[in-house]
């Protein structure tokens, strides 16, 4: 299939999908459900699939968009250009406090170019407290890890951390064919409402992931190993966490309590 759509040539260093199938989009302004007056933001709106349908519905938009042509075409487009703060900036790197006001939290939506999906999660968790609602178009594994439960082979780093930060529910299952050019795996719309109230409380948030990472960098190993720099076994021991599990058998409870020790173990030095 051509990777022209709409006159725009798809850039594979941008991880550009267009979305193009109309029921798949309805399902997905749907599921946003944007509200006129809200503070509501779009990351990635490429060709306007999912902008041109929710500037029908509110009078503002934000779009952050990091193709210059895209950006370009979408100031001069003939309908929503009065309705939209077109930002320039790479969204890895944009500082989403500046679409913040403390009246209305943002809600932020987009389809995602899958190569940077999970560190623009990540950066856009430090802004949880800024954010109502988020809903991303992601690979559908990107999801699936998203979601997982302790136990399962999709638990990871990121669900983790997603699941410290927001509450996940997968709403769409979406095929290649939606998409042009189509890309070679599935993809689904997931949706992340950010706690009120975390699910566990630690020290520190950095500590935590820092925790994450070692344990999943050697996800065959069991965290006794893993994790030899940050603690050793028998401070396992006394924590109630059994030294010989993987890391992908420990809740998001266990990496808080080790994050914590080692948090107060540091704080001694």
């Amino acid at each position: 299939m051509s990777k022209q759509h709409l006159g725009h040539t798809a850039r594979k260093r941008f991880g550009q999908n267009f979305l193009h199938d109309p029921y798949i989009i309805d399902q997905i302004v749907s599921a946003i459900r944007p509200v006129e007056g809200e503070n509501i933001v779009e990351i990635g709106p490429g060709l306007a699939a999912l902008t041109e349908p929710v500037c029908e519905l509110i009078s503002k938009l934000n779009v952050v968009e990091l193709d210059r042509d895209l950006a370009q075409r979408l100031k001069t487009h003939p309908f929503l250009s009065s309705k939209l703060n077109v930002i320039e900036a790479d969204a890895l790197k944009y500082d989403f406090n500046q679409l913040c006001d403390q009246d209305h939290p943002l809600r932020v939506f987009g389809n995602l170019p899958y190569n940077i999906s999970t560190p623009l999660m990540f950066h856009l968790f430090t802004f949880t407290t800024k954010i109502k609602d988020m809903h991303f178009m992601l690979q559908k594994e990107v999801v699936n890890r998203l979601a997982a439960s302790a136990g399962s082979k999709n638990y990871g780093r990121l669900s983790v951390m997603a699941q410290y930060h927001c509450q996940i529910t997968p709403v769409l299952h979406v095929p290649p064919g939606a998409f042009n050019p189509p890309p070679k795996v599935d993809s689904a719309v997931v949706r992340l409402i950010p706690h009120q109230v975390k699910p566990v409380t630690v020290i520190s948030e950095q500590k935590l992931n820092q925790v994450c990472a070692e344990a999943f960098n050697q996800r065959r190993k069991t965290i006794r190993n893993s994790l030899s720099k940050s603690i050793n076994e028998q401070q396992l021991v006394s924590l109630d966490i059994n030294p010989e599990l993987r890391a992908e058998k420990l809740s998001l409870a266990d990496f808080a309590r080790i994050a914590d020790f080692v948090s107060h173990q540091e704080s001694e030095i």
